[in-house]
């Protein structure tokens, strides 16, 4: 690739990356209302109901958020009580995050998003697993890169 070829935008990966994320987040958007939550709350929530119990800093590191952006999503989890927030007995530094019994419940409502997501991406299963694959080892790539720095 050329120069002037390197500078044109459907030439960057990260445009394209950033331009799938945005896409993405729209076919999420019609189901995730139905359960009432956003696509970050829907984060917040799978890591829950992986984990059951995490810190804040934990949480953060799983999904690339600081803690200026974390909070006030908690603070809209917790106060739609899908989860709860408590100080750790070990050190009152660390808060730990919760499902609540709302939040467990809503798990099992949860499960139709994936396949609903599939469907609405046009995406066979196999081209879905093949896609993820391809970027978890980007991702991993990346956040390489980036400690290396």
């Amino acid at each position: 690739m050329n120069d002037q070829e390197s500078l044109r935008l459907h030439n960057q990966l990260c445009f394209t990356v950033y331009a799938c994320s945005r896409e993405m987040t729209k076919l999420y958007r019609p189901i995730l209302n139905s359960l009432q939550i956003t696509y970050p709350q829907y984060l917040v929530l799978l890591v829950l109901w992986e984990h059951k119990n995490i810190t804040v800093t934990e949480l953060g590191n799983q999904l690339f958020l600081d803690s200026g952006t974390l909070t006030p999503l908690l603070k809209r989890l917790e106060d739609h009580q899908l989860i709860l927030r408590k100080r750790s007995v070990e050190d009152e530094r660390r808060v730990v995050i919760s499902l609540s019994e709302k939040g467990e419940k809503l798990r099992e409502r949860a499960l139709e998003v994936p396949p609903f997501l599939i469907e609405q991406s046009g995406l066979t299963s196999e081209e879905y697993l093949k896609l993820l694959e391809e970027f978890q080892g980007l991702l991993t790539k990346l956040t390489a890169a980036k400690e290396e720095q």
